[in-house]
């Protein structure tokens, strides 16, 4: 009698039972991308909803505003609305773009140095007290910066700086959360080694740090530069308290007043608000085209050696 060995790729066969097929992985993957894109496309049109009601409701006169449609165009009045929006009051929309430009621009600039000198400092810089001063940091992201205005306020009204431009620049020289980001950049783009060639060599800290240290962290100062100007350019809260003459308010500041004329006078500027409201985005779309091409460099800087 001779026995045969069943090989263990044989599988006996049972009657009744159908087998299950396994799925395919790259079906699995499509399915996956297409969630995924359908994810996006959903949360672009969120995002981008807003945008294009503002659009289309700057196209319209007075009357088109209120009767119309307010996802379709209605006539295009979009230069009338314009030029009503420069000459209002003397063209003070201008001023007010001027005045958004120079504690946006400034005031983000200068605190964008201040904030990589201190995270590099942070970073590559022992010295006591080092770990405290960065709990510090951290530990006043817990602060709303709504309940340092009053504060601030009071400080800027005991040395005369209410009302003036030094009221809004000063505030946006320190950001905690830059001085943060700026520290993480630093840990993971400037070595030691580099830094101790370079003293080697001969050069002062202040050489170093304007020579070496800031030409490789222009990716992270330019996201630290875009994150301060748009909280800049969005402030409301801060200017309203601290700026008083309509010559130094933002843009924020001054469509809130017109907003606000139709309840004190009766005169409806909504259609000024909105027109305003549209111009106040180009600056910020404009930014983050500007600085796309330091995050391209950034992000295909580690894959070139």
């Amino acid at each position: 009698m001779v026995l045969t060995e069943r090989t263990t790729t044989e599988r006996p066969e049972v009657r009744g039972v159908r087998r299950l097929s396994r799925p395919d992985p790259a079906s699995r993957g499509r399915g996956g991308q297409r969630f995924l894109l359908v994810g996006l496309a959903l949360a672009s049109a969120y995002s981008l909803f807003p945008v294009w009601w503002l659009i289309v409701a700057a196209t319209k006169d007075r009357t088109a505003l209120y009767q119309s449609n307010g996802l379709w165009f209605s006539g295009w009045h979009l230069w009338d609305n314009l030029e009503q929006v420069f000459t209002y009051q003397d063209g003070i929309f201008l001023r007010w773009t001027a005045n958004s430009f120079l504690y946006a621009g400034v005031g983000s600039l200068g605190g964008t140095l201040i904030a990589l000198a201190t995270g590099y400092g942070l970073a590559r810089f022992d010295f006591p007290g080092r770990n405290a001063i960065f709990a510090c940091v951290v530990g006043s992201f817990l602060i709303p910066i709504a309940l340092l205005t009053l504060p601030l306020y009071l400080l800027f009204s005991a040395i005369g700086m209410v009302d003036t431009p030094w009221a809004m620049l000063i505030p946006c020289l320190i950001n905690p959360f830059s001085v943060y980001l700026a520290k993480v950049y630093t840990e993971a783009t400037i070595p030691y080694e580099l830094l101790e060639a370079a003293r080697i060599d001969g050069a002062g800290e202040l050489r170093i740090f304007f020579s070496i240290v800031l030409r490789m962290m222009t990716t992270g100062g330019a996201t630290v530069f875009l994150l301060a100007f748009v909280n800049t350019w969005n402030a409301f809260f801060l200017p309203l308290t601290v700026l008083r003459g309509k010559e130094n308010w933002t843009l924020n500041l001054g469509l809130y007043n017109w907003t606000g004329t139709r309840l004190e006078s009766g005169i409806d500027l909504t259609g000024l608000v909105l027109t305003g409201a549209l111009l106040s985005i180009v600056p910020m779309a404009i930014m983050m085209v500007a600085m796309r091409r330091y995050w391209r460099t950034g992000v295909t800087l580690g894959a070139l050696k």
